[in-house]
């Protein structure tokens, strides 16, 4: 692993540079043209860090899914990650300031792809590849819960000897990623009749009253001590406070450890039914992603980087967390998953988003050590380079 370290920390400044270029191929999710700008970009950093291109997947409503492919042994192994970022144009700055740098989308997760090209990098400049293929999935879609990309990762994963998520790490820990929960999103319009607050309330019927009755039932579907978490996060309703509101919407994410807690939930919110006489509901949405369990595979996995980053100087462990990612998709398929392996830094989804720069090079070691190691064989957990 020396000579993977070395490597990295010697074009330290090159993948800093990498990673700006990307911040600032700005990327929010509901805009296609914006992350297909990103996605070319992304294209160039391949190409020339490692002189490969895309298998383009063409989409119309979100950007298009890119797959890069290096080597072409028997054994494979998955880089997964996603290029869309939930800021829209403008609304953050890319700086650096005391060894962090900050940007839009900077730590979820365009640091975490940069560092994959250059562990992938220092494995082929070394000649350490050998039988290896090394597949690279980037989504474009996963802040939305991946609705277009879900299906074309699972079917380009499917077989692969390890799945390595290069979503950022647990936030002030650095912990690698081991479970995750399953993710919901759902819904709810609700239509009640309008009136004149002041002069016929009587003749109306409150949408904005129907909501208040909702969100309390939704909340009391809180089961914390079976890690089930329902968050009614959007409550939106009326026009003018003279008005009695005629129509109201509900947002709700959904955080489950179980198959058999999603069932319930969905069961749960698909079923509700109006409070007030004369409201209709229109419910919409559903569980998107399964959770991420720990396997005995993954297990391997874990134990493996525990022993790669003591070679590299520094100790990591895993934790289980309650955001989901693509790696639930993977895990769910049978796939040994391990999730977190990107950068190390704070602020995901928020505006102080930042990553440590310190630690960038010694994260893409550790995702060249678990590529180099022997995925194929249980307990196998020597590196060498």
């Amino acid at each position: 692993m020396k000579n993977i370290i070395n490597y990295l920390q010697q074009h330290a400044d090159e993948i800093l540079f990498d990673i700006k270029r990307l911040v600032e191929a700005e990327s929010p999710s509901m805009n296609k043209a914006a992350v297909d700008r990103c996605g070319d970009v992304l294209r160039a950093l391949f190409a020339e860090r490692l002189g490969i291109d895309a298998e383009i997947d063409e989409q119309e409503t979100y950007g298009n899914h890119l797959k890069f492919t290096l080597g072409s042994g028997p054994e494979q192994t998955v880089l997964l990650g996603h290029f869309d970022t939930v800021w829209d144009q403008g609304e953050l700055a890319l700086r650096e300031e005391e060894g962090r740098l900050y940007g839009p989308g900077v730590l979820d997760m365009k640091a975490g792809l940069v560092q994959a090209i250059w562990a992938a990098r220092a494995l082929k400049e070394q000649d350490l590849l050998g039988e290896k293929r090394i597949v690279f999935l980037c989504g474009s879609d996963e802040e939305v819960g991946s609705p277009s990309s879900r299906d074309w990762l699972c079917q380009h994963a499917a077989g692969s000897a390890q799945v390595l998520v290069v979503e950022p790490a647990v936030a002030g820990s650095g912990a690698l990623k081991i479970a995750r929960k399953g993710t919901g999103q759902y819904q709810i319009a609700i239509t009640g009749l309008a009136a004149h607050a002041g002069n016929n309330p009587e003749e109306g019927i409150s949408a904005v009253q129907e909501m208040a009755h909702q969100v309390l039932f939704l909340h009391a579907l809180n089961a914390p001590e079976r890690g089930t978490t329902v968050n009614v996060g959007i409550a939106q309703g009326g026009s003018r406070i003279n008005v009695v509101a005629d129509r109201a919407v509900l947002g709700i994410d959904t955080r489950v450890t179980s198959e058999e807690e999603a069932s319930r939930i969905d069961a749960e919110i698909m079923s509700i039914k109006p409070c007030l006489p004369g409201i209709t509901l229109e419910i919409s949405g559903s569980q998107s992603r399964p959770p991420m369990r720990q396997t005995p595979a993954s297990r391997v996995l874990m134990d493996r980087a525990r022993l790669i980053a003591g070679q590299l100087g520094f100790a990591v462990e895993g934790q289980a967390v309650g955001g989901g990612s693509d790696g639930n998709f993977t895990a769910a398929a049978g796939i040994p998953t391990l999730d977190g392996l990107g950068a190390t830094g704070a602020g995901i989804h928020a505006r102080h988003e930042h990553i440590l720069v310190a630690d960038i090079a010694p994260r893409a070691a550790l995702v060249a050590g678990l590529i180099l190691a022997d995925a194929g064989k249980e307990g196998d957990t020597h590196v060498s380079g």
